[in-house]
């Protein structure tokens, strides 16, 4: 089934602008106006104009226009992307999510992450698809697609670490990383382009690290893949901006989970405190309202941003 552009609350297409007929106003478009010859002095005096003309804020779709849509957020089996999960779901948002399979316990969380997702009464469609393998990535999006009805929202959170001091770092160690938390967002990204461009549709969202923006030892390889995953958004920012695509990435510092806190030494984490202008550690909730609010029409005219969410950590 081909994705169309989200349905408002009414049925109505929701428009490119955030405003509707009643508004005064065409698809994505201010009012029409004369354009006044002259050149760019002229366009200058144009955009004044309108400004003075319409004082009043123009009004944007709230987080309740989201519902309806559907979301594939890859690696939610726990963590930071079940939260995400979770959060998009409270919104009416029907899920999709990819784990990696290894074994028993990846499965387990799998469920209840799916047991949690249905609670908000959406639709929740999830597979084990590793992500370094393109295939596979192309295949699961073609079947959220069938399943789901379309693909309106793509956040990339599956990532991994390999901490090593990087003379002593493998070339496995460099791979798994570099694969997971960079191409594989890579081959996500380039599975909902085509869809996101033909609908004028598409939010995406990559989960980057402010590690990103400063390093610490042992993270050559994931400091390089998150960095990577910046670029990477920016790039296609531009290169889906004109396709009414919104592409921005937040940058999580330390954040409290299962997973962080049994790989991070107790005195790393004593010192990310004491280094957080707050003087906390995160939540995978405060990473979920920040992806809520760049996925949300709040955030239309945001794009090509990394938005840090760690407390002031790289103040």
């Amino acid at each position: 089934m081909k994705a169309g552009r989200p349905k408002g609350a009414t049925g109505r297409e929701a428009p490119r602008g955030g405003w509707t007929e009643e508004d005064g106003g065409g698809e994505g478009d201010a009012p029409s106006m004369p354009r006044p010859p002259g050149g760019a002095g002229a366009a200058v005096e144009e955009l004044l104009d309108e400004v003075e003309a319409n004082p009043e804020a123009r009004p944007l779709l709230s987080v309740d226009g989201m519902r309806g849509r559907v979301a594939i957020v890859t690696g939610a089996s726990s963590g930071i992307g079940r939260a995400v999960a979770l959060a998009l779901a409270r919104c009416g948002i029907h899920i999709a999510f990819n784990y990696l399979d290894e074994g028993e316990e990846s499965l387990h969380r799998a469920s209840v992450t799916e047991r949690k997702l249905s609670h908000f009464q959406v639709q929740v469609f999830h597979r084990a698809v590793d992500c370094r393998d393109s295939h596979q990535v192309r295949a699961f999006v073609d079947e959220v697609e069938e399943q789901l009805g379309g693909v309106h929202i793509l956040v990339n959170n599956a990532g991994i670490g390999r901490d090593r001091a990087l003379w002593r770092m493998t070339d496995e160690e460099w791979d798994d990383v570099l694969e997971t938390n960079l191409t594989g967002a890579f081959y996500f990204l380039r599975a909902v382009a085509p869809r996101f461009r033909s609908q004028e549709y598409g939010k995406i969202v990559n989960i980057s690290s402010v590690h990103a923006l400063r390093s610490e030892f042992g993270l050559a390889n994931y400091a390089a893949s998150k960095g990577g995953l910046l670029a990477l958004t920016r790039s296609a920012a531009v290169e889906l901006g004109p396709s009414n695509v919104n592409v921005n990435a937040v940058a999580p510092g330390y954040i409290r989970t299962t997973r962080l806190t049994d790989r991070v030494p107790s005195e790393i984490l004593d010192r990310a405190r004491e280094r957080s202008a707050l003087g906390r550690l995160g939540d995978p909730q405060d990473v979920a309202g920040a992806v809520l609010f760049l996925c949300s029409e709040a955030a239309r005219h945001i794009t090509g941003v990394v938005l840090p969410v760690d407390g002031g950590y790289v103040l």
